[in-house]
């Protein structure tokens, strides 16, 4: 999940050997004051510029051969403040997940108790698109060099099991509560903790889906137009209709209503009977969205047909 600066990753020219790490605030100040936003806004600045530098020699001459030295030589500032900010180079090729993951936590602790739980999750991994999505060059970049050194591609995975846990918490949270939750996400008893896992898992999976299709293609096209699609694939999939008095962002939908005039209301996945029992599939990763809903529909069609 990622963020860029321009197709060319730039950095801030200064002085080698001249650490400008700690420049002036012009005044302490509380957070939330003049002085806080503007220390918050000069560090975002200093991790951007590592980042961009990073990037940069990483590009021209290979990650193996960057060293953090160079890294820190060619932002201007000395290898002490590189590990203010970042642990390892690693890190450096991540240098926005930390504030969104923030960004996304505040996001489902906001959330109104009577949106749909799986709505607000949908709305949380949405952040983290917008932040690939902010700047599409380096997000490219930084994909097409993820996917030829494996110790990104570990940090990698690493990093998007943080979203998924932050998710698994918050699904868990809301049947955990003891004030009244929406119809359609019931307490399952011993399933909950399996309901919670399995829906954040589904949401982070569309999400990287999306993404990677649109990291391949260059960072063309309206991405978040094809995460909204794919999180109505898995509506209308695992929970087709919002239950009675459900209500989505925005709206409520009322007791044998639905949002759509004509459609078809068939009942939540979420919300079936305990009988019922499990369905297993596998899929490549690779395979497009729609196949793998497909062949998770075949599946029940014949487990409904034995």
């Amino acid at each position: 999940m990622d963020r860029v600066q321009s197709a060319t990753p730039q950095h801030s020219a200064g002085p080698r050997g001249a650490d400008r790490s700690a420049p002036s605030t012009g005044g302490t100040g509380p957070d939330g004051g003049p002085g806080g936003r503007r220390a918050a806004a000069q560090r975002q600045q200093m991790r951007q510029d590592l980042a961009a530098a990073a990037m940069e020699l990483f590009a021209s001459q290979g990650y193996e051969e960057t060293t953090v030295d160079q890294i820190a030589a060619a932002a201007g500032v000395a290898r002490r403040t590189f590990f203010r900010y970042f642990r390892s180079k690693e890190e450096a090729i991540f240098p926005d997940h930390d504030d969104t993951l923030v960004r996304v936590a505040d996001l489902l602790a906001s959330a109104e108790p009577a949106e749909h739980p799986l709505d607000v999750v949908c709305r949380g991994i949405k952040e983290v698109l917008r932040m690939y999505a902010s700047t599409p060059g380096v997000s490219v970049a930084r994909y097409q060099l993820i996917r030829q050194v494996p110790a990104l591609r570990e940090r990698e995975i690493a990093v998007v099991a943080r979203y998924e846990r932050l998710f698994t918490r918050y699904l868990l949270g809301r049947f955990d509560t003891r004030e009244s939750i929406p119809s359609g996400w019931q307490r399952g008893g011993e399933d909950d903790s399996m309901l919670a896992e399995v829906s954040a898992a589904a949401v982070v999976a569309a999400h990287n889906h999306v993404l990677r299709r649109w990291l391949r293609a260059g960072g063309r096209g309206d991405v978040e137009a094809q995460l909204d699609h794919s999180f109505e694939v898995i509506r209308r999939t695992f929970w087709a209709s919002s239950s009675p008095g459900v209500r989505r962002r925005g709206s409520v939908v009322a007791p044998g209503a639905s949002e759509v005039p004509g459609e078809v209301v068939a009942e939540s996945a979420l919300s079936a009977s305990p009988g019922g029992e499990v369905l297993i599939t596998v899929a490549r990763t690779d395979a497009p969205l729609d196949v793998v809903v497909d062949s998770i529909r075949a599946a029940l069609s014949g487990a409904r047909d034995n």
